[in-house]
């Protein structure tokens, strides 16, 4: 239904574009109405109300009289009942050969009454809204890091691996190689990330999972104290730190991963650092055109897409009856979003990839 107010507006902007010298049926399209509709909303020159509210409306016939729907509310309120949801209530009833009204029913009867809340004990489930949206335009904005277990050299014995990638170059900007999890070690690589990349007192904010190294009182002073926005996922959702699981991927299916496990400590930080170096000047990423995180992250990527969309247009030009279309888009990826809202950020999204 539309409300008088919405249509008093309707019906002024169709008067001032018919004033203007528009058909009044071209007028009435661009807002998706039909000149009949316009007729009859108006009713001696007035905007009438929707009269559908008003309508006297005869009761159905299958209706519960006043009797059962108390019936009703005093079973769902009963000692025996109190605690339970009408999705338990009425199965019990049926044990008991007694039926009074559908699930359904009694939904509504207690939705009516102001008595449909959670019942019993337990606290009643808690939606929890998405962590905010971030958008990077630029290294050093937002980082995401994450730890993951590198196997040891027997079942059951692993190390941990700290990880942090800068989500707009996918640049691995720090990492480190320990024999536990530990707040106070992740906060020295924090550290050791912000001064290597020379981004104290820049807007950065730093996302991770919910635990306990992530969210140690020695983490929360060090970030605090260099001036980063923590972000944090969801409790139990997977995908709200997509950025750190995806490297983690990469690094543990190159072919070089011991599937045996490592030796030493000292084993697994020589395979870290040459996947790092690997990972940031030789790997060609598929998130932001197939350019190397460093390239992306230095601001160099421009001059190697150009190159390329150079010789694709070339290479058109010479064999023009071998493309039908566009060729192979070399713009630059553009921004990052970090757990994006779909409604405000689609458009931006879909520009970028």
């Amino acid at each position: 239904m539309i409300s008088t107010l919405d249509r008093q507006t309707a019906i002024t902007l169709i008067n001032k574009a018919v004033t203007a010298g528009a058909r009044r049926a071209k007028a009435c399209a661009e807002l998706e109405l039909s000149e009949r509709t316009l007729r009859r909303w108006t009713l001696g020159g007035q905007v009438r109300a929707d009269q559908r509210p008003l309508v006297q409306r005869p009761e159905p016939r299958n209706k519960l009289s006043a009797e059962e729907r108390a019936a009703v509310l005093s079973l769902c309120n009963s000692t025996e009942f109190a605690s339970l949801p009408p999705s338990q209530i009425v199965p019990k009833l049926a044990d008991q050969g007694q039926y009074l009204a559908s699930e359904s029913s009694f939904y509504r009867i207690l939705r009516a009454q102001g008595h449909q809340h959670h019942r019993g004990r337990a606290k009643s489930p808690v939606r929890r809204k998405p962590p905010t949206s971030y958008k990077a335009e630029g290294p050093c904005q937002i980082w995401t890091w994450d730890i993951t277990w590198m196997p040891g050299p027997v079942a059951g014995m692993f190390f941990y691996l700290y990880l942090i990638v800068d989500i707009f170059s996918r640049k691995i900007v720090g990492w480190e190689v320990h024999e536990r999890e530990a707040a106070e070690l992740a906060a020295t690589l924090i550290q050791k990330a912000v001064w290597s990349e020379a981004c104290i007192a820049r807007p950065l904010v730093l996302h991770a999972d919910n635990g306990s190294p992530m969210k140690g009182a020695t983490m929360k002073v060090t970030l605090e104290k260099l001036g980063i926005l923590a972000s944090y996922s969801r409790p139990r959702v997977s995908n709200d730190n997509p950025f750190s699981e995806a490297l983690f991927r990469t690094c543990k299916y190159r072919p070089d991963w011991p599937t045996k496990g490592f030796a030493t400590k000292a084993d697994a930080q020589a395979w870290v650092k040459v996947f790092a170096n690997w990972y940031n000047d030789e790997h060609l990423h598929s998130a932001i055109r197939f350019v190397t995180p460093n390239t992306r992250h230095g601001g160099q990527e421009r001059v190697s897409l150009a190159n390329r969309a150079l010789l694709y247009a070339k290479a058109r030009t010479q064999k023009p009856e071998r493309w039908s279309g566009k060729t192979r888009n070399w713009q630059p990826a553009g921004p990052v979003w970090l757990n994006p809202e779909r409604e405000n950020s689609a458009s931006e999204i879909r520009d970028a990839a």
